[in-house]
């Protein structure tokens, strides 16, 4: 069967490789202020002759503050390292607010919730030869805190290994939690799971990393990626009363059920986008959305939990909740148009298995999404009439016009 390179097989080649590349040691290393509400950064360069410059994206709300460099020079936002070890550092404010209410980042006299996305800003790394940076993250923890968590493999005592080849300038994203911790441990497939949240938040984490383990298999089947390391956190009020998802770690807040009252998961539903990383583009937010929730219905009810009649009672509240849409193409879904995004989903996915006499489904359309950088529902159009064979007469429809 016919399939367009150009959409399947873009992403194979989006790093360069970085064999012939010299190897230099960049440690973070971060230090939490509660009384001041912020953490101290420092990036430490073995060999500042290597970068040329780092221009970072600081921001306009005045977050970063207090740069200080020594053997090198700080203009503006840029950091130009001198020759021999180099030494990056300065202050960032931790509390953050989202306009909808509620923060995304917390910091307390016990504990710090945060993304190290927000710790280190994103930067344009410009080197003078072919570098591979060997990333660690290292925290020094206030007196009374007892533990760091991230989603990167720990390698010491509050000591993380950073690794993503699809970045020049390595950065420790994703959640981070520290303080006064309560942890639960498993090892699911060949990924480490940690489910950690501060004590009294009323995180239950025996709960989660039960629903984990129940869907795990699922999840494997569907998306053929298995990280090294998955971090859930979570805290109760204020923090922002939803579900955030990062590559390799995800945030709910402590209030979320598991399985809503409509029969979806936001658990699920964030793993979802932790193991598809799915970006769109191009007024198709439909795309990612909607496979997210399609999924948190879905692998439960794959997993066994879920009945056929529960399953059509599902489908009956969404058909109502998205009803009045008119459109999928949006910027930014909501919650009918997400609803209504499943729906089409769901007749694709038919479509696909009586087109293919259940050889194929939109399991192969999601796997195809995850090789490329971004989709657009142009790009999901032609994958999934790739993966049919055929037109599709379901995705002809008004709501993707």
């Amino acid at each position: 069967m016919p399939v367009r390179l150009s959409l399947i097989c873009a992403a194979l080649f989006v790093s360069t490789p970085l064999w012939a590349a010299k190897k230099v040691d960049l440690d973070y290393q971060v230090r939490f202020l509660p009384a001041s509400g912020q953490a101290e950064v420092s990036l430490v360069l073995a060999r500042g002759e290597v970068v040329r410059e780092l221009a970072f994206n600081l921001g306009d709300d005045g977050a970063y503050s207090d740069f200080i460099t020594q053997n090198g020079q700080w203009h503006g936002s840029t950091w130009k390292p001198g020759k021999g070890a180099a030494t990056l550092s300065y202050k960032v404010r931790i509390d953050h607010q989202r306009e909808s209410g509620g923060y995304d980042a917390r910091m307390t006299p016990d504990w710090a919730l945060l993304r190290g996305d927000d710790l280190v800003p994103s930067a344009r790394l410009v080197s003078a030869e072919k570098v591979d940076l060997v990333t660690r993250l290292q925290f020094e923890l206030p007196k009374g805190w007892k533990s760091v968590e991230t989603g990167w493999p720990r390698i010491g005592e509050n000591r993380f290994r950073i690794d993503n080849p699809s970045r020049l300038f390595e950065r420790p994203t994703g959640w981070i939690v520290a303080g006064k911790l309560g942890s639960r441990r498993a090892h699911l497939g060949n990924t480490d799971v940690t489910v950690a949240a501060p004590v009294g938040e009323h995180m239950r984490r025996m709960d989660v990393l039960t629903m984990l383990t129940f869907v795990w298999p699922q999840v494997q089947v569907v998306f053929p990626r298995e990280p090294a390391k998955v971090l859930v956190v979570g805290a109760g009020e204020p923090m922002w009363r939803g579900g955030l998802s990062a590559s390799n770690s995800l945030f709910l807040h402590s209030d979320r059920p598991l399985v809503s009252e409509n029969g979806t998961s936001p658990l699920v539903h964030e793993l979802v986008h932790v193991f598809s990383r799915i970006r769109d583009r191009d007024r198709s937010d439909w795309i990612s959305e909607g496979i997210a929730e399609y999924y948190a219905i879905e692998l439960v009810r794959r997993a066994g939990g879920m009945s056929e009649d529960r399953y059509q009672a599902i489908n009956k509240k969404l058909g109502k909740w998205g009803k009045k849409v008119d459109t999928l193409r949006t910027e930014n879904s909501t919650g009918p148009t997400t609803a209504r995004a499943v729906l089409l989903l769901q007749d694709l996915d038919k479509e696909i298995r009586k087109a293919t006499d259940n050889q194929r489904s939109l399991d192969n359309v999601v796997q195809g999404m995850m090789r490329l950088e971004e989709v657009s529902t142009k790009d999901f159009v032609t994958l999934s009439e790739d993966v049919m064979g055929r037109k599709s007469a379901v995705l002809d429809s008004k709501l993707l016009r």
